[in-house]
């Protein structure tokens, strides 16, 4: 039984999940589900070809292996590549203050304002998670890439990844809605709150795809 479950899935049963890292998982997960109910006396035993399920089951999902490797580092480098963003413009915001310093003491305008102490969390917090997201998503390009890996490791590293990555976008808005308040909240208070509700939209969008990951 265990050198059935060891072959890989029919393409129809595959494609319900998506993307080739997942589908390894789910192969990896069937396989260590079943091996449970096998004495362990039996677990290598040898089928008609002289090969254990082990050895059965990596034959067989080589290509998936691959394939997963391929799809996991596209993700890692997009991930990357947004948090380094981030990670560039929050570092930058932090010396380009809104309302700038003062001319004699080089204090910044609004120091005692709520929406500044706002604005400055926000900014560090940003940085400090999209830093995190880029050195977590360095490692899953780094990684061996054994059949092992796919079970845990690497969607444990992407996830942790993507949520501090979407962190890093939520207290980014933030920090640009109290930006824009703190500029406009004299002249065009309304324009500032409508912005920052707009900027909220993308935070929303990623918060709704979110729980797909942790399905992982």
């Amino acid at each position: 039984m265990l050198h059935l479950a060891a072959e890989l899935s029919p393409y129809k049963q595959l494609s319900r999940v998506s993307g080739a890292a997942l589908q390894m998982q789910r192969e990896l997960q069937w396989f260590k589900e079943v091996e449970k109910f096998i004495p362990p006396k039996h677990r290598e035993s040898r089928n008609n070809n002289g090969k254990t399920p082990q050895a059965l089951f990596t034959e067989e999902h080589k290509d998936l292996v691959k394939e997963g490797e391929k799809w996991m580092k596209d993700t890692a480098q997009s991930c990357m590549l947004v948090a380094t963003l981030i990670a560039t413009f929050t570092f930058a915001a932090a010396f380009i203050l809104p309302g700038g310093n003062n001319n004699d003491t080089g204090i910044p305008i609004f120091l005692h304002t709520t929406a500044f102490l706002v604005f400055i969390i926000s900014d560090a917090l940003s940085l400090f998670s999209s830093s995190t997201s880029v050195l977590i998503v360095s490692g899953i390009l780094t990684s061996r890439y054994a059949e092992q890996d796919f079970l845990v490791s690497l969607h444990r590293r992407l996830i942790i990844g993507l949520a501090t990555l979407f962190f890093s976008v939520a207290t980014m808005m933030v920090a640009f809605g109290a930006t824009l308040f703190l500029v406009l909240h004299h002249r065009a208070q309304w324009v500032a709150i409508q912005i920052t509700l707009l900027g909220s939209v993308p935070v929303c969008l990623l918060y709704r795809s979110f729980p797909y990951w942790l399905t992982w």
